[in-house]
């Protein structure tokens, strides 16, 4: 489950977004305009944006490079529009946007958008800050490689993954997910319960992404002998 807010001056729009992202069991937060937005981006720092380029006070573009400007641009972005050109739309993603989304929104396309959204979140929380004030054994680092070679490591305590980023980012997703739940089934030691707790998905959520992704649930668990 993730933190979304949607920020938009359509209240038919905002309803239908908000019921679209909960019914996939997502936490919404609504704003009709930039203020609105700015508090909740400050008060719940969202997994990801969904933001309307044209609003009354301050356009989304706007709001969009204000965030990148004052550091608060640390979340994907998605813009929303009925009416931009793409020459608005190329600005916004030279500016810091994931994609643009144009109006009316097919459910499949907001979808696709969000997963993608999400998954380029997760991804980029997951790259080493400074990690001098955590256990060693807690870390988990990844190295991003644009190369034509990777090396993934058998994910124990202390992780160390490669990806391939010259590769669709459906493939290049899922092989961080994969790595990231493997991960975290040898770090709790197999059990469903404690790895739902630790990614934040819930359990029935957890399987079905598992056996998708196909990773083996057998894998985290020590032997008994």
């Amino acid at each position: 489950m993730a933190n979304i807010l949607v920020v938009d001056d359509e209240h038919g729009i905002r309803d239908l977004l908000w019921e679209i992202l909960n019914d996939e069991g997502h936490q919404v937060e609504l704003a009709e305009n930039a203020a609105q937005a700015r508090a909740a981006r400050l008060r719940e720092q969202p997994d990801l944006v969904l933001l309307d380029i044209w609003m009354p006070d301050t356009d989304g573009v706007t709001l969009l490079k204000e965030w990148s400007t004052s550091g608060l641009l640390t979340m994907p972005v998605i813009m929303m529009s009925g009416h931009a050109t793409i020459d608005t739309a190329v600005e916004a993603t030279r500016i810091g946007a994931l994609a643009f989304l144009e109006k009316p929104i097919t459910l499949q396309k907001l979808l696709k958008a969000v997963e993608q959204g999400l998954a380029r979140g997760v991804l980029r929380k997951s790259l080493p800050v400074d990690a001098g004030n955590r256990d060693s054994s807690q870390r988990a680092n990844i190295e991003l490689v644009s190369g034509t070679q990777s090396h993934p490591v058998d994910p124990g305590p202390q992780a160390s993954q490669s990806f391939l980023l010259d590769k669709p980012l459906r493939e290049a997703r899922d092989e961080f997910e994969k790595a990231y739940f493997e991960y975290h089934l040898v770090r709790e030691n197999g059990s469903m319960t404690r790895v739902a707790e630790k990614t934040g998905l819930e359990r029935t959520h957890l399987y079905r992404k598992l056996k998708q992704l196909g990773v083996d649930l057998t894998r985290g668990k020590r032997s008994s002998a």
